[in-house]
């Protein structure tokens, strides 16, 4: 029988009429009844208090509401003044209250009994470990220098530890992930080309653009909340959609045009639709004149990059290569190829996102409506601090990022990742400060902070990490959940999430930009901290308290904020978010002012800085080397609820998508005698082994390559529901190729073969 409104209400009414009088019974009666099962009352009679944060699931940063009630949070939503979130979470997002009650989390300061890697700790008070640690890092400073000692951070903590005490220390060496393993080439093309970074956030404006072009990119996949909102409502508004990619990903799904590119031969696809621009007269020739130098450079360079020429080095005919060419121009300038986020890959990643950038420029997008905007960050001082002993660039994610200013003092540390001898420029290298752990070259690095970095999980090379890890004097691990690299750690040291502390104030450079508080929504649960007040408490122990005048956190937050007229109590009036006009489009920026801080003050196609450090000016193709015979290529990628390689133990993640499968070409399984669904292990180039992992044959991915979603693998660990689970690509990269311009690491030139289990 369908449910009429009015006899809802009517049994609604005498259910509440039911409910009052029992409660008129009394509370001895109540309790017999509760001893039953039942709830009285059925609803939550607490309060609910909400607090301001940003997500901490993964690097997006997305702003969220945070409900909590007697003390324990209950649920998470997308903040809807947030100009990222707009009120809405991706999955992991939603996850982040599993994240919180993990009952694997750490709980307290652990300092080791036994050998390295053997997880022999005992319990200590943070009297005591801070206390050893803060020695520890005092000896090797006064000892060997405070170069000595390198500092890897990441996730949204990371200013502590990867730019704030590092530098009052006065190392020049702080390595984040987001530099050589993911950002560098791109940030250091950019600066070349336009003299300013991309920034945290890819600048599309996916609001007026009317064609799309993803090389690489997975949108759906590496689910950032805000591009996917944007890429969807771009598809539903008609938006034509081209995806270049050897697999059928998730957005070539969606796409009118999938290109299935032979790995490795992006950047001959590229020229060759500079040369169909070019050639044919189709690029923005107004914009071109006004806003660029080096065309006629370029015109020349791009002759023999003709279509005919890229369609057997790409394996992409030369008539679909053509039209793509014009069906982009004819939609200038609302057409972009986003420059996408995780960019190494074959180790000439900058003259291939030098490319990327010259294309668009071809087609007058970049600070036009449907293009590349142009990001702003709202102007917010730092805390004032006497000067650092040193300056390092090493986050990756905007114009700050690319090079490094250290002080003409006498005896000054240099940098010992390489730069200027390995490579030409760019921010610190992660991966490179592993080798002076091991050979002493160009000066030994004998202590390591590694902050939330599961180096296991992150930098190429596994074995050569654990061979540095064996010989560091000093090792001290700051993280939420026991990852197993903290088992080679001297000290571990337990953090609050970001759902239990304050952190520092998330200034984001984008369209609108704006400021976003994070504040503890509970109490850290028993015995952790947050990352703020570790880091301060370490510098007080290792005399640097000048460094850290503030006494609380929120003095802290406050005289930042006072730089610009806020305050804590008038951003949470604001809604945990205060916003800026921005200056996205080139018609917002009058006579005289230009967006582009480059030496001629436009966009510079030709790099004069490229030729004068011996680099082609402009970009080249490079061969890849192929898969040995027997061998496929390893492509590697993100899910949607899972993040790097902490989200894998996550109670609720873990539930929805527990382990990953090896992507093969069905006809090529086939081949194998294998199907869906068997075990098999991989077998790298240098004959490392992952452990088991299910093999999903399938015709969406090409013959030559494999393909593995990232963070799965887990050996050793204490992670009870990511453990053993699925195989670690991280662990068969044990090779990589360095970018001679960046430093960046490309990692795309492993390859495997498949063993089937027994």
């Amino acid at each position: 029988m369908k449910l009429t409104r009015r006899e809802f209400l009517r049994r609604g009414g005498a259910l509440a009429g039911m409910w009052t009088g029992l409660s008129q019974l009394g509370e001895p009666v109540l309790a017999f009844l509760r001893t039953r099962g039942a709830r009285w009352p059925w609803y939550r009679p607490d309060e609910v208090r909400i607090t301001y944060n940003y997500c901490d699931m993964c690097m997006w940063r997305c702003g969220m509401l945070v409900y909590t009630v007697n003390g324990r949070v209950v649920k998470v939503e997308g903040n809807p003044k947030d100009p990222k979130s707009r009120g809405r979470l991706c999955g992991r997002g939603q996850a982040a209250v599993a994240h919180l009650y993990d009952p694997d989390r750490l709980r307290k300061p652990l300092i080791r009994t036994g050998e390295r890697g053997t997880w022999s700790f005992r319990e200590a008070s943070w009297e005591e470990a801070l206390d050893r640690a803060a020695e520890a890092l005092a000896r090797l400073r006064d000892q060997y220098g405070p170069e000595s000692v390198a500092w890897f951070a990441h996730t949204t903590g990371d200013f502590w530890f990867g730019d704030y005490l590092p530098l009052a220390f006065g190392s020049p060496n702080v390595g984040k992930p987001a530099t050589g393993l993911c950002l560098t080439p791109r940030e250091v093309a950019a600066q070349l080309t336009f003299g300013r970074g991309v920034g945290g956030h890819e600048p599309v404006d996916w609001e007026n653009t009317r064609y799309i072009v993803l090389i690489g990119n997975h949108i759906g996949e590496n689910a950032h909340n805000t591009v996917m909102q944007d890429f969807a409502r771009a598809l539903a508004q008609g938006a034509k959609l081209v995806v270049v990619d050897p697999r059928y990903s998730t957005a070539a799904m969606k796409a009118h045009r999938w290109l299935p590119i032979k790995p490795g031969t992006d950047t001959a696809l590229l020229l060759a639709w500079m040369n169909v621009l070019i050639t044919e007269g189709l690029y923005d020739r107004e914009y071109i004149e006004k806003y660029t130098v080096g065309f006629e450079r370029l015109a020349e360079h791009i002759r023999p990059f003709t279509p005919e020429w890229a369609a057997p080095i790409t394996e992409i005919p030369a008539e679909v290569i053509r039209e793509v060419a014009r069906e982009m121009a004819a939609h200038r300038p609302q057409v972009v190829i986003p420059p996408g986020r995780h960019v190494v890959w074959y180790g000439n990643d900058t003259q291939r996102m030098r490319a990327l950038f010259i294309l668009n420029v071809l087609l007058g997008n970049v600070g036009r409506r449907g293009g590349l905007y142009l990001p702003r960050a709202p102007a917010l001082d730092p805390y004032p601090h006497p000067p650092f002993p040193v300056e390092v660039a090493a986050g990756g994610c905007g114009a700050a990022a690319v090079g490094i200013r250290i002080p003409d003092t006498p005896g000054h540390p240099p940098r010992a990742d390489g730069v200027g001898s390995k490579f030409a420029t760019g921010p610190v290298v992660i991966q490179e400060l592993i080798e002076p752990m091991i050979t002493g070259q160009p000066y030994p690095i004998r202590g390591l902070v590694v902050y939330g970095v599961n180096l296991f999980h992150s930098i190429p090379n596994v074995p050569r990490t654990i061979e540095a890890l064996k010989r560091l004097e000093f090792v001290l691990a700051i993280d939420v959940l026991p990852q197993e690299h903290l088992a080679w750690a001297d000290i571990v040291l337990p953090e609050a999430t970001f759902l239990e502390r304050y952190d520092e104030l998330w200034v984001a450079s984008h369209r609108i930009p704006y400021i976003a508080l994070r504040e503890p929504a509970v109490e850290p649960l028993p015995d952790t901290r947050p990352g703020w007040w570790i880091a301060r408490e370490l510098g007080l122990r290792l005399g640097l308290a000048d460094y850290f005048q503030w006494s609380s956190i929120e003095e802290y937050l406050n005289t930042r904020l006072m730089s610009v007229g806020l305050s804590l109590d008038r951003l949470r009036e604001a809604g945990g978010v205060f916003t800026w006009p921005g200056k996205p489009y080139l018609e917002d920026y009058g006579e005289g002012e230009t967006p582009f801080p480059t030496p001629s003050g436009k966009i510079e196609i030709y790099s004069e800085a490229l030729a004068r450090a011996g680099f082609d000016p402009l970009p080249v193709y490079e061969p890849v080397e192929e898969p040995p015979p027997g061998y496929f290529r390893l492509l590697y990628g993100r899910h949607p609820l899972h993040t790097f390689g902490k989200t894998q133990n996550n109670p609720w993640l873990a539930e929805v998508y527990p382990e990953n499968e090896v992507w093969v070409n069905d006809e090529a399984a086939a081949a194998l005698g294998l199907k869906n669904g068997d075990l098999v292990l991989l077998e790298n180039q240098d004959g490392v082994r992952s452990g088991p992992v299910r093999v999903r044959a399938t015709p969406r991915i090409r013959k030559d390559a494999v393909y593995l979603v990232h963070g799965f693998g887990h050996r050793g660990s204490r992670l009870s529901r990511a453990e053993g689970r699925g195989a670690s690509d991280n662990l068969l990269i044990t090779r990589y190729r360095l970018d001679p311009i960046s430093g960046g690491a490309g990692m795309r030139v492993n390859f495997v073969r498949l063993i089937q289990e027994v």
